[in-house]
């Protein structure tokens, strides 16, 4: 990767508005697709690609100005990730969930404990990650002192080694109550594994970790004031802001593919021998496949912006969010996910029908784009995202806020 130098970067203005920030984010994805595929195949850890969000300054997106970020909000980091992701779907991401994992402290925390972390993370231009997979239940917290301390495993780790800070979630021991800290990532206990080793998102970082008595103060536990945690119906927004994190780089990984394919098909495919046509654009299934495939990614990227833009109301104003609210978002956050996600695997599979046999080889790499989006759709089934749509629509039923919903 011939990245940009931090010097080059801040020789250049500073980007003030989000189509600036769009447009930089643009320039990294040009950075990160010159050897996406090679990297891909390579599947080393990503601290160069890392380095570049932040010599970018796209890791300060969301931060207090004061402090050194961008001051923007999530409409712009959606478009960000979504941008970043048509290059390489994996550093989409990282970045993504970085987003996320750096605003959980004002989604779950205190006013001071988020004003604190935001500051701090602008400052420094932390890289966030997080060990928080609900489905596993086997990180512990007890208490020694004015001191929490988590122990157990987490499989997943998204992350891990690249991350400056982790995110870390655990259960109080003899409760039900669930705590959340953020810890410097090179804490004594915290060790991350080697062992992510799927078909797709591989540069994520996302293996298993390993965490024995990490100590966090207890004023570091989010939310919680005297030990007693200070719910609101705000907290329970993590779930769909994940969700169109998730569809922000399905559908940057979908477009990034058919942008790969088109530029394959005008310069390499050749047209068929029995079709009449001395090029492949000229091919009457070639121009119909590209113009089926392009009206559905547009159509889901728009639903996407709108359910954004509702999503940011909620965000500029989080003492309003009801359980009613809350539930009627999460509804569009669950149709655009399940909208996104059968573009993005209909997408990736279909360019090679409008590539040739000869695009399959290795050294193309085609195939990422598919195994990225095959393998981040099944983190929860989309079949329960229509079901919630699909419950609302017949009995008004609000999906309940779950770990998933």
């Amino acid at each position: 990767m011939s990245a940009i130098t931090a010097t080059e970067w801040q020789t250049r203005p500073t980007p003030t508005t989000a189509q600036d920030w769009i447009a930089r984010a643009a320039e990294v994805a040009a950075v990160l697709a010159t050897d996406a595929a090679a990297r891909d195949r390579a599947g080393a850890t990503p601290y160069a690609e890392v380095q570049l969000l932040k010599d970018s300054g796209l890791v300060t997106l969301l931060g207090p100005v004061e402090h050194g970020g961008a001051g923007q909000d999530w409409t712009t980091a959606y478009r960000v990730v979504r941008e970043v992701a048509k290059a390489d779907g994996s550093i989409g991401q990282l970045l993504g969930y970085h987003y996320l994992w750096n605003w959980a402290a004002r989604l779950v925390g205190t006013r001071e404990q988020w004003e604190h972390i935001e500051a701090e993370a602008a400052r420094n231009r932390w890289f966030f990650g997080g060990a928080v997979n609900p489905r596993d239940k086997d990180v512990v917290v007890t208490e020694e002192g004015d001191d929490l301390v988590f122990t157990g495993r987490k499989t997943f780790s998204t992350g891990s080694k690249v991350s400056d800070v982790t995110v870390l979630e655990g259960v109080l021991d003899g409760t039900d109550q669930h705590v959340f800290a953020i810890v410097p990532s090179d804490s004594e206990g915290l060790a991350f594994h080697d062992d992510w080793d799927n078909i797709g998102q591989r540069l994520t970082e996302s293996g298993s970790v390993t965490i024995d008595g990490v100590r966090s103060p207890w004023s570091s536990a989010a939310g919680y004031v005297d030990k007693e945690f200070q719910p609101r119906t705000y907290n329970t927004l993590n779930v769909p802001t994940i969700q169109l994190v998730f569809v922000s780089f399905y559908l940057g990984i979908a477009g990034g593919a058919l942008e790969t394919a088109a530029t394959y098909t005008r310069s390499k495919t050749r047209p068929w021998l029995h079709g009449g046509h001395e090029r492949a654009v000229d091919e009457p299934h070639v121009i119909d496949t590209y113009g089926d495939l392009t009206a559905k990614l547009w159509a889901a990227e728009a639903l996407a912006d709108a359910v954004a833009a509702e999503g940011q109301k909620l965000h500029d104003d989080p003492g309003a969010v009801t359980e009613q609210i809350r539930g009627e978002f999460e509804v569009r956050v669950a149709a655009v996910k399940a909208r996104a996600t059968e573009v993005a695997l209909e997408i990736t599979s279909r360019i090679f029908e409008v590539t040739g046999a000869r695009s399959t080889t290795t050294a193309e790499g085609l195939d990422r784009f598919w195994r990225n989006i095959r393998t981040h759709t099944l983190h929860d089934p989309v079949a329960y995202k229509r079901r919630e749509v699909g419950r609302w629509v017949l009995e008004g039923a609000l999906p309940e806020p779950t770990w998933y919903s």
